[in-house]
């Protein structure tokens, strides 16, 4: 089936949708269809990301590295500190400093 005739099939199954044991099908079809608009977003802006990486890592960029660092700048200075507090302490209770 081509691109084109399933998107004919869904329209033609999407008009059919309606209200079944209290559950109001068109509703339930627009939450559906708004979280897979944002999946095929999600989609795209994981490739963009995909690519950004790939050309630092082209220029010498550690990536792991990097993605370390976005994790810890997403967090709270206080959360963060914890865990390199945490961190630093199992590194001493096992020698590894």
């Amino acid at each position: 089936m081509g691109e084109a005739s399933v998107k004919e099939f869904r329209e033609q199954k999407d008009s059919t949708a309606n209200d079944t044991g209290g559950v109001s099908g068109q509703r339930l079809k627009a939450f559906i269809e708004r979280v897979e608009r944002l999946e095929e977003e999600k989609a795209g802006l994981a490739e963009d990301i995909k690519d950004i990486m790939a050309e630092a890592k082209g220029t010498g960029f550690d990536t792991k590295t990097m993605r370390k660092i976005i994790r810890l700048r997403k967090m709270d200075a206080q959360k963060r500190n914890e865990e390199e507090e945490l961190l630093e302490l199992y590194k001493s209770a096992i020698g590894l400093e």
